[in-house]
C-alpha cells in the first residue's frame, strides 16, 4: 500500500492548490501521521503469556487501529478522487501505480488500462526532452515544477502544470507524485493575448509593435553580413474616400483583400505588417538601391492593377510608398520614421508615386510638424477669419444668398489661403475643430446682419468629410443655431457629392438636418459618383455645378452640355440649381439661357470680408429698392 507516498502528496501538493483544499489536505496528512505512527509497540511475549486478559486488550487495539487505517485511507482516496488537479502515483521506474478521476478524464483512459504504462508513453513529443530531464530530477529525489503537455486519447493536447515530488523511502526515492493542474485554458488565454499583442485582428498580419521588433532583429543580423535592408511604407490613396462612401465594412474587405495581394510580394526572408488603418509596412532584404526599390515597387502596382470587387461595387486603388534604405548605424524606429518621412513627400507629391528617403526630406517633416503645431495654436488663439462670396439670382442680379469661406490670419505670414492648410487639416483631423469654429462664427455673422437690418439671406457653410460622419451631427449643429439665435432656415450646409456614396448613412443624416430646417446643397456636383436613382431620393434643396465644368462651357462643347444637362436634371427634380466659377459676362449669358437659378463667382464679387460684403449687401438692398420705384 502506497499510503506513505500519500502523505508526502498531501503535504506537498497543498503547497499548489486552494487554501481550502489546502487545509483539508494538511489534516488529513495530520490524521494519517498520528494514525501511523500513534499505534501500539508490538506486545511482549513474555508480558502477554502472564496476562491473558492484556493480550486479548491489545487485540482489540490492533483491530482498531486497522479500521483506522483503513478509515484513513478512504479519506485520502476521496481527497485524490475530488481533487480538481490530476494526481499520479508512480513506481520507479516511471510507471503508473495510482491515479486519480481526474487524471482518467484528462488522459482519457482508465486506471486499468494505465497501470504499468510510462507516463513519457503521452507526452507531447516536442516537451518530450524536456520532460525526462524533470522527471530524472525527481528520481534523484528533488522535487521539481514544470509545464507540459500529454496528448488525450482523442488525439487533442492538454496543457500541464506539474508538481513532481519524490517518494523518499529511506534514503533513496522510491516512486513519484506528480500533481498536474490543466492550464490548456490559461495558455489559450496567454496565445490569443499574445496575437492580440502582435498581430491585425482583422487582417491576419503582424502588427507595428511585431514589424518593428523583427525590424530590429534583421537590422542587427544584416550588418554583421554586410547588408541592406529596405523598409517600405504603403499608403492607399483615397481610402478615407471609400470608408466614408461606402462604410466601414467595405473599407474592413478592401483591407482584407489588399493584405492577400500584398503577400504575393515578399518571400520567406521578408516581412509584412498592417501597422494602422490603411497602412501596411514591409521589409526587404534584398533590397540595396534605387534599381531594387524600384522593381519592388513595380510588383507591389502589378498586384493593384486588377480591381479591387466589394460586393456590388468595383474599385481600382493605387498607393502612396515611402521607402527607407539602410546605411550603417539606422535603428528600426528610425528606419520606419524616415520611411513615413518618404511616404508624407510622396502623398505630397500627387499619390500613386514612391519617393526614397534623403536628408532634405527632415526639413519636409519638420515642416509639416510645425505646420500642425501653428494650426493648433491658430484654433486656441482664434486665428481664423471667414471671407464671404455673394450668390447672386440670375435673373435679377440681387444677393440672395453668401458662402462663408475660411481664411488664416497667421501672426507673420498673414492671410494664408485655404488651400494651402485645409487638406493637412483633413489629414490630420484639425478639420473638425476648425469646421466647427466655421460653423459657429458664420450663423453669427448672418444672426448679426439680420439683426443690422440686412434683409435675411442664407449662408452656405461647407461641411468636412469627418462632420458629416461624425456622431450627432444634428444634435452639434442645433446646438449651434440655439446658442447664435439663427433661424434654422438660414442656413444651408454644403456637402460634397462623395459623402453620398454611403447611401443609407447620407439620406438618415440628411433627413435629420431637414428636421432641423436647414438647408442642404450638393457641392462640387458632377464631380463625383451619384446614382441619378439615389439622387431624386436624397432630402436636398440645391445643386451647385463645380467651376471645372463652368471654366470652359464657352470653348468646350462637351462641358457645354454637361452643364446644360444638369440644369435640365435639376429642375426636373424640383431642385434648385446654382453654378460657382462665373469670371465672364458669356458664361453668364449661357448659364442664364440656360435657366440656371443663381451664380457665384468672380465675374460678381471675389470672397471678401466682413465689412465689404456688408458694403454689397447694402448696393443689393439699394438695386432692390430702385427696382421697386420703376
Amino acid at each position: 500500500m502506497y499510503i506513505g507516498g500519500y502523505i508526502v502528496l498531501v503535504l506537498f501538493g497543498s503547497l499548489f492548490i486552494k487554501p481550502f483544499a489546502a487545509w483539508i489536505c494538511i489534516v488529513a496528512s495530520l490524521v494519517l501521521l498520528a494514525l501511523l505512527t500513534g499505534g501500539p509497540r508490538k506486545a511482549d511475549p513474555a508480558a502477554a503469556a502472564g496476562r491473558p486478559d492484556e493480550a486479548a486488550e491489545r487485540q482489540n487495539e490492533q483491530e482498531t487501529l486497522a479500521h483506522r487505517l483503513q478509515d484513513a485511507e478512504q479519506i485520502v482516496n476521496s481527497l485524490l478522487d475530488h481533487n480538481p488537479n490530476a494526481i499520479g502515483v508512480f513506481d520507479p521506474l516511471g510507471n503508473f501505480v495510482r491515479l486519480n478521476s481526474t487524471a482518467e478524464t484528462m488522459l482519457g483512459y482508465s486506471s486499468s488500462e494505465l497501470v504499468q504504462l510510462p507516463l513519457v508513453t503521452f507526452i507531447a513529443q516536442e516537451h518530450l526532452v524536456g520532460a525526462l530531464e524533470h522527471l530524472e530530477q525527481v528520481k534523484n529525489g528533488l522535487p521539481s515544477r514544470f509545464e507540459t503537455a500529454v496528448i488525450h486519447r482523442s488525439g487533442y493536447r492538454v496543457d500541464l502544470h506539474v508538481t513532481a515530488v519524490p517518494i523518499v523511502s529511506g534514503s533513496e526515492a522510491g516512486g513519484s507524485v506528480l500533481i498536474c493542474e490543466d492550464i490548456t485554458e490559461r495558455k489559450r488565454v496567454d496565445e490569443q493575448n499574445r496575437y492580440m499583442a502582435y498581430y491585425d485582428d482583422m487582417t491576419g498580419l503582424p502588427n507595428r509593435r511585431l514589424f518593428r521588433d523583427h525590424l530590429n532583429e534583421t537590422l542587427a543580423m544584416s550588418r554583421m553580413m554586410e547588408r541592406k535592408i529596405a523598409v517600405f511604407y504603403l499608403d492607399i490613396d483615397r481610402f478615407k474616400l471609400v470608408n466614408d462612401s461606402f462604410g466601414h465594412d467595405y473599407g474592413n474587405m478592401l483591407l482584407m483583400q489588399l493584405a492577400e495581394r500584398f503577400t504575393r510580394c515578399i518571400t520567406e526572408n521578408d516581412f509584412l505588417a498592417h501597422t494602422e488603418g490603411d497602412e501596411f509596412a514591409f521589409f526587404f532584404t534584398n533590397v540595396s538601391d534605387y534599381n531594387g526599390a524600384l522593381a519592388i515597387v513595380a510588383s507591389i502596382n502589378r498586384v493593384l492593377e486588377e480591381p479591387f470587387v466589394l460586393e456590388q461595387y468595383e474599385l481600382h486603388i493605387t498607393a502612396s510608398i515611402g521607402i527607407a534604405i539602410s546605411g550603417d548605424d539606422e535603428d528600426a524606429d528610425m528606419m520606419m520614421k524616415y520611411a513615413d518621412i518618404a511616404l508624407a513627400r510622396a502623398k505630397e507629391k500627387g499619390r500613386n508615386d514612391f519617393q526614397i528617403f534623403n536628408a532634405d526630406m527632415r526639413s519636409v517633416s519638420l515642416n509639416r510638424l510645425r505646420l500642425e503645431s501653428e494650426l493648433r495654436k491658430a484654433i486656441t488663439n482664434d486665428e481664423f477669419i471667414l471671407y464671404y462670396q455673394p450668390q447672386v439670382d440670375i435673373d435679377t442680379g440681387r444677393i440672395v444668398g453668401t458662402e462663408a469661406l475660411i481664411r488664416w490670419n497667421h501672426p507673420e505670414r498673414g492671410i494664408v489661403a485655404p488651400n494651402q492648410f485645409i487638406p493637412f487639416a483633413e489629414e490630420s483631423g484639425l478639420i473638425v475643430p476648425i469646421g466647427e469654429w466655421v460653423l459657429r462664427a458664420a450663423c453669427k455673422q448672418n444672426k448679426l446682419w439680420q439683426d443690422m437690418g440686412f434683409p435675411p439671406i442664407p449662408i452656405s457653410v461647407n461641411l468636412s468629410v469627418r462632420q458629416f460622419f461624425q456622431h450627432n451631427l444634428k444634435g452639434k449643429i442645433d446646438q449651434v443655431l440655439q446658442q447664435t439665435g439663427l433661424d434654422p432656415q438660414y442656413l444651408e450646409l454644403e456637402i460634397t457629392e462623395s459623402m453620398t456614396m454611403d447611401v443609407d448613412h447620407a439620406i438618415q443624416s440628411l433627413l435629420e438636418l431637414k428636421q432641423l430646417g436647414v438647408h442642404v446643397s450638393i457641392d462640387d456636383f458632377g464631380t463625383g459618383y451619384s446614382s441619378l436613382y439615389y439622387l431624386k431620393k436624397f432630402p436636398i434643396d440645391k445643386l451647385k455645378i463645380d467651376r471645372s465644368f463652368v471654366r470652359d462651357i464657352m470653348v468646350d462643347p462637351n462641358d457645354a452640355a454637361i452643364v446644360a444637362t444638369i440644369i435640365a436634371m435639376t429642375h426636373h427634380l424640383n431642385l434648385k440649381v446654382i453654378a460657382e466659377g462665373v469670371e465672364t459676362e458669356d458664361q453668364l449669358r449661357f448659364l442664364h439661357e440656360n435657366r440656371c437659378n443663381e451664380v457665384q463667382g468672380y465675374w460678381f464679387s471675389p470672397p471678401v470680408n466682413a465689412d465689404t460684403m456688408e458694403s454689397l449687401l447694402t448696393k443689393s438692398m439699394q438695386q432692390t429698392a430702385a427696382g421697386r420705384e420703376t
